[in-house]
């Protein structure tokens, strides 16, 4: 068995609990807060509410369409182990979607006030979707550009996800208004800075360094099976002056998760520290 599919087992129903509830709190702030402000924040949500207003189109069925548009991609061009993950998120959230939309008759959001809307909106998103990577799972949908873009042509996740979503919400300030286009700004931001911080830290990336006697088990996962890079060398312990191997790697945030729990399932006395890495530059 891979090792990604070990470690993906672990701790399963917790894990997919927290997804579930995320995506169903996804679909309130969907339904409550962007549909009804025609907020075009990027990434699906963002394509379904600006289908909603050109076409009155159904929200729910728009997500579930161009989820399974992106699930086929996901396993035509990266393979069926990575597009796992995104499965749940494809199916639940488009039928989440669905049964809450009638909450709207019931909660009112006063449009006016959407500065204060924005910051909510970027609060709750954040908090969700931190979490949803934090136990390892992904929301599907557009990111799955992001990971074949990556992949085949090296761009990396903040400038394929910059390009996508600025295109979507151009479009929105083109079809539904520029007013909103700040709005839509100011949620994005707030989203990814709430959702760094849920997800371990305040940086982008996160630097590894492992004390191991699997090295080279541990080298070739992070190369093989996250495609970054590592680099072993040699220290001397400080009170037994044993030689021991280190190596070191920097991951982006959404993959300490996979990181650490291979460490574990690889060399359960391994001792590692993971620290914030606010500037990379170079490497191959």
């Amino acid at each position: 068995m891979p090792l990604k599919e070990m470690f993906e087992e672990k701790n399963l129903v917790g894990r997919y609990f927290i997804l579930i509830v995320c995506l169903f709190a996804s679909a309130i702030i969907f339904n409550i807060f962007l549909l009804p402000t025609n907020l075009v924040t990027g990434g699906i949500n963002g394509v379904a509410v600006l289908f909603h207003h050109l076409f009155d189109f159904e929200p729910s069925m728009v997500i579930f369409v161009i989820s399974l548009g992106m699930l086929i991609l996901s396993v035509l061009f990266l393979g069926k182990e990575k597009t796992i993950g995104s499965v749940v998120a494809t199916i639940v959230y488009p039928i989440f979607v669905s049964i809450t939309a009638p909450i709207v008759v019931r909660f009112h959001v006063d449009t006016n006030e959407l500065l204060l809307l924005s910051l909510i909106i970027g609060v709750l998103s954040g908090i969700t979707n931190g979490l949803v990577y934090r136990v390892g799972f992904s929301n599907g949908g557009l990111n799955i550009l992001n990971q074949i873009l990556y992949q085949y042509f090296h761009i990396s996740y903040s400038k394929s996800s910059f390009f996508i979503n600025g295109i979507i919400v151009l479009l929105g300030g083109i079809y539904i208004g520029f007013n909103l286009v700040l709005y839509a700004i100011i949620v994005l931001y707030i989203n990814s800075f709430v959702m760094d911080r849920v997800m371990l830290g305040i940086s982008k990336n996160k630097a590894f360094y492992i004390v191991t006697q699997e090295d080279e088990k541990i080298k070739q996962f992070i190369i093989e099976e996250l495609h970054h890079s590592a680099t072993i060398f040699d220290v001397k312990g400080g009170f037994l002056e044993k030689k021991k191997r280190v190596v070191l790697t920097v991951v982006p945030t959404r993959e300490y998760y996979k990181v650490q729990e291979a460490i574990k399932l690889l060399d359960k006395n391994a001792f590692f520290v993971a620290s914030d890495a606010y500037q990379t530059e170079g490497g191959t």
